[in-house]
């Protein structure tokens, strides 16, 4: 993403102070309701900001098999980089995680979205990334993670876990396009690119080090 990378060259400094405040996360309380442990395979679809980073958090989830960068939220039936960074198709950047509910729960999942994936609080924007496209989502494709998840934002707002609102949408899940191929794996094939060093390597780390049980090296996953 040329404009991406262009636009942390030259904002370092404010773009190094977001990194700082925004992206160590925090630890927050597991969900009171959470979805029941199942055989098999499931998928939640999140937005929170540029997809790279937050591909690069889930793919470092105990219980992730893949992730995959892309599209979802908007009216559109079809989604590329080039429409959605223009901010009129609706579509946010986002994830779809496929993982395995024996190991990590879909609430386990929003527990480290919420914390160290992107900032909940930011409306319509995540580090030096502003627009409708970078919003804050939860997009769910069932009733049960639908409960789950409005209840866990209400468990987090009655326990003030942030010093602002939860401004993070619950919206039901209409599709989900796949990102383009040079997005899918991104941190992983560029760890040392700026806009990776620069907003997306914190939050790996706060991964690693606020949810060590929940942390693995191994990369799930990116296709």
């Amino acid at each position: 993403m040329p404009r991406r990378l262009l636009f942390a060259a030259l904002f370092v400094a404010l773009t190094a102070c977001t990194a700082a405040s925004a992206d160590e996360g925090l630890r927050l309380p597991a969900p009171a309701i959470d979805a029941a442990p199942a055989p098999g395979e499931a998928a939640a679809v999140f937005a929170g900001g540029c997809f790279w980073g937050v591909v690069g958090v889930f793919q470092h989830v105990k219980g992730v098999k893949s992730v995959r960068a892309g599209y979802s939220g908007g009216d559109a039936a079809h989604a590329s980089y080039d429409d959605v960074s223009e901010g009129d198709t609706g579509h946010a950047e986002s994830v779809r995680v496929v993982y395995d509910p024996s190991q990590v729960t879909y609430g386990q999942l929003l527990q480290v979205f919420f914390s160290v994936a992107q900032d909940p609080t930011l409306l319509n924007r995540q580090g030096p990334d502003s627009g409708t496209q970078y919003r804050s989502a939860v997009f769910y494709a069932t009733p049960e993670q639908k409960k789950v998840a409005e209840a866990y934002v209400a468990q987090l707002t009655a326990a003030k876990a942030f010093a602002k609102p939860i401004v993070t949408e619950v919206t039901p899940l209409k599709a989900f396009y796949p990102a383009e191929a040079e997005h899918q794996d991104y941190m992983r094939n560029n760890p040392d690119a700026m806009y990776i060093v620069m907003n997306d390597r914190q939050k790996v780390l706060g991964l690693q080090r606020i949810y060590p049980e929940r942390y693995t090296p191994t990369w799930a996953n990116g296709k």
